[in-house]
């Protein structure tokens, strides 16, 4: 790959990934041990890769990514160039022409390329202009066909625009079935792009052209979870997809295939337990999914369909969750994962079980195929960052959550965490340049703000860090950081008063040993050793109080009644 640079067509009617899917496949033939380890990412960018793989629209059911899915493909396609990159000798020239034409998937992946590859023998060559394209095949089913790849893939927005194209060349009266085709797809587009209320308008169109029962029956089912989940909250309406419910399985009830008749018919009933369960009735929803699981099984064959079977099984886990029976919830989740063990959704689900239940190590497993298998869930990166952590494995837990924000820089919650760690290891520049980062996306986030004032009063900027602090608490009052904070730079500048206020703040809202130790410090300032002793007792007797903590509360108590018994045997 070092000889004159061959030219990489990034239009985007060549489809999601153009170009960079042609670099990859490339590094890949080169590199198969690298690519093995990069396996999902590039199956899901250059599914030529695996010719033996079905394609991902064949699937049954498909299974449907969430849009943001893209930038974690993007990291983990990027992070397998940069790892080819780190073994060049000499400097290579990748380029690539029709950019400015290409899809977003193929901008996205570009731009994170053009970040990361600074440091390595590679140069970028983007070329908005191009050659003339080959022939491509627009007519309606190589559309259908593409935007069927498209919504497979997660490619949101590609699939939107080819179902556009596609609706432009039929019409219901000359071709219902691929006008139904593009305008369900391209409605499936919009509400996965957040643009649900012109989905709806889709499925009210839909009904003004045809009666076509089945077409009909599936706007039915689609309108009815639009008003269930995908609306803007405030559109929500549980009671119009109640309707849309029940008109989808009048309809189903009509399917003259006995067998398809009851998959149909099961499959929206879970619409109904699902908005059961919301209602606070999961007992009705759990008697609806078993009886569902239970018609199901009668009229599949053993091991058909058990994606279908998974979902269904995953419902019931979770409604046993509502019910407060986790060890059940936990049965399913393995049952489930039996059933469809490419799905990372079950895993992340079992790990919060795991969890939850203290079972730090299997979680961690869990969290680790949910990455392997999403690829790289910026949120099971996250969560294992947090468990990591617990464990003392700061090395482990930053690495996790840099990956977190180099996915999803806008993940403020791995933003903290991450200025946290930097901070208790005392790299206050790095802690200070993420903070200041965070900030910029979210200027008036507390719990930045609260750690930029530490940072600051680590610094000696007493004033600035007490700004802060004050910011944070404007923003969220019950913050007990930025109380007990800004407790401690008011005691430090001896407004001793002032800071027993912030702590009774503190020891209002948090039950923790640290607020009462402090306030008992503050308290014994102030001479007012009784209510310091009451707090240092009411600190030593909470759960899980560290030794070193322990030693100082039993120290300043031995102190204050000491001060107590002299001022008790004090002549008068």
């Amino acid at each position: 790959m070092t000889d004159e640079p061959p030219r990489y067509d990034c239009h985007r009617d060549l489809g999601p990934y153009a170009g960079v899917a042609d670099l990859l496949h490339r590094i890949a033939a080169d590199r198969p041990r690298l690519a093995a380890r990069h396996r999902t990412e590039l199956r899901a960018i250059a599914p030529r890769l695996d010719p033996a793989a079905r394609a991902a629209a064949d699937e049954a059911p498909i299974r449907f990514h969430p849009a943001r899915r893209t930038a974690a493909l993007a990291y983990g396609a990027t992070e397998f160039v940069a790892a080819w990159a780190g073994t060049l000798r000499r400097p290579v020239t990748l380029r690539f022409v029709h950019v400015g034409a290409a899809d977003e998937t193929t901008r996205e992946l570009l731009d994170a390329l053009a970040g990361r590859l600074g440091a390595y023998p590679v140069r970028l060559d983007l070329c908005d202009d191009g050659p003339a394209l080959p022939a491509v095949d627009l007519s309606p089913a190589a559309l259908r066909t593409a935007l069927g790849e498209s919504l497979a893939g997660g490619f949101y927005r590609h699939a939107a625009r080819t179902a556009r194209q596609g609706r432009a060349l039929v019409t219901p009266a000359d071709d219902l079935p691929h006008w139904w085709s593009f305008t369900t797809g391209l409605a499936t587009a919009l509400a996965a792009l957040d643009q649900a209320t012109e989905a709806l308008d889709l499925y009210h169109e839909t009904r003004t052209v045809t009666d076509d029962p089945k077409i009909t029956m599936s706007a039915a089912y689609a309108t009815a979870m639009l008003y269930a989940r995908h609306l803007p909250a405030a559109a929500q309406d549980p009671a119009r997809a109640r309707h849309w419910l029940a008109e989808a399985l009048r309809l189903a009830r009509t399917v003259p295939d006995p067998r398809q008749r009851v998959l149909s018919t099961v499959f929206y009933e879970q619409g109904v337990a699902l908005l059961d369960s919301r209602a606070g009735e999961p007992e009705r929803a759990l008697r609806l999914i078993d009886d569902g699981l239970a018609r199901l099984t009668a009229v599949l064959a053993p091991g058909e369909r058990p994606q279908d079977v998974a979902r269904l099984r995953h419902n019931r886990a979770q409604v046993h969750l509502a019910l407060g029976d986790p060890q059940r919830a936990l049965a399913e989740l393995d049952t489930v994962i039996g059933h469809d063990p490419d799905n990372c959704e079950y895993y992340v689900d079992r790990a919060a079980l795991h969890r939850a239940a203290g079972r730090h190590r299997a979680a961690i497993r869990d969290y680790g195929s949910a990455i392997r298998l999403g690829p790289h869930l910026p949120e099971a990166y996250y969560n294992r960052a947090v468990l990591q952590q617990e464990r003392g494995r700061t090395g482990r837990a930053r690495d996790d959550l840099d990956r977190v924000l180099a996915i999803e820089p806008g993940h403020l919650d791995a933003r903290i965490a991450l200025v946290n760690l930097h901070l208790g290891r005392g790299a206050l520049d790095v802690a200070d340049t993420g903070a200041r980062a965070g900030l910029v996306l979210a200027p008036h986030e507390p719990a930045l703000l609260c750690t930029l004032g530490l940072i600051r009063s680590e610094r000696g900027a007493a004033a600035e860090a007490e700004a802060l602090f004050s910011r944070a608490l404007a923003g969220d009052p019950e913050l007990v950081e930025a109380w007990t904070n800004r407790a401690a730079v008011r005691f430090d500048r001896g407004a001793v008063a002032d800071a027993v206020a912030d702590l009774d703040r503190a020891v209002a809202l948090s039950a923790a040993p640290v607020p009462r130790y402090n306030r008992g410090t503050a308290l014994a300032r102030l001479g007012r050793w009784d209510e310091a002793a009451r707090d240092f007792v009411a600190a030593l007797a909470a759960p899980e109080v560290d030794r070193s903590l322990r030693r100082e509360l039993r120290a300043e108590l031995t102190r204050c009644r000491r001060h107590t018994a002299s001022r008790s045997v004090a002549p008068r």
